[in-house]
């Protein structure tokens, strides 16, 4: 239940109201994330395309008619700036894989929602434990929300690009001459450690968790559940 309810919380209002702070304050942003390369009335939401930059265009595009323009401004037809609206050299630096990110970030995220309430559906009907397909789902997305927050971070990073204060310093005037390569490797290598042991111990809890195995049905005889226990 816990999990449903987080997955729906993250689609709203947490991110609604992030893609319309995007909106309206790094709109270049919005559309590199979505590949929109000309402005549009009634623009579309892409589900799935290739972004050619050179050629400005989607390759294969996969869209929902006019639901970029609803869920931005909650107008169908409301006219969503695209690439074309703003000078080249703002443009975020790596365009492809931040349209990338963005969509894998979604992707997870709606997958993500999808599972958890089914099994939440179930639950509450008391099927899931029987259900061996969803248990299985279950098990399998256990890394997709840390796929989906890696994703989200490169959106992030990316589309605030070329800028380290957005519209005011850019990434390359933020360079400190006192900060040498070496400390910047320390650093690195510091938060790439200090997750390396945070990862093991997550394993080493969830191994734990299923070498212990779940609590007997306490509805069972007595008889039952110390089988059970025992299988």
């Amino acid at each position: 239940m816990i999990g449903a309810v987080a997955a729906i919380l993250q689609l709203f209002p947490t991110g609604d109201a992030q893609g319309k702070l995007i909106a309206d304050h790094q709109p270049v942003t919005l559309a590199a994330m979505e590949g929109l390369f000309e402005t549009q009335s009634g623009a579309p939401i892409v589900v799935i395309g290739q972004p050619d930059v050179q050629k400005r265009r989607l390759d294969n595009p996969l869209e929902i008619p006019r639901m970029l323009s609803f869920l931005t401004y909650k107008q169908w037809k409301a006219d969503v700036r695209g690439l074309d609206a703003f000078p080249q050299d703002q443009w975020p630096d790596m365009i492809p894989l931040l349209y990338y990110s963005y969509h894998v970030m979604v992707g997870l995220g709606t997958i993500l929602i999808a599972v958890m309430v089914l099994a939440a559906l179930m639950l509450w009907r008391r099927k899931l434990y029987d259900s061996r397909v969803m248990l299985w789902a279950l098990m399998l997305c256990v890394p997709l929300p840390y796929i989906a927050n890696t994703a989200g971070w490169m959106t992030a990073e990316l589309g605030r690009q070329p800028w380290l204060i957005y519209g005011l310093m850019r990434t390359a005037q933020g360079v400190s001459p006192r900060v040498g390569p070496g400390n910047a490797w320390f650093t690195l290598i510091g938060f790439m450690g200090l997750y390396t042991v945070l990862g093991i111990l997550w394993l080493f809890l969830v191994y734990r968790e299923i070498e212990h195995g779940p609590e007997p049905d306490e509805s069972l005889p007595a008889e039952s559940a110390v089988a059970a226990a025992t299988d």
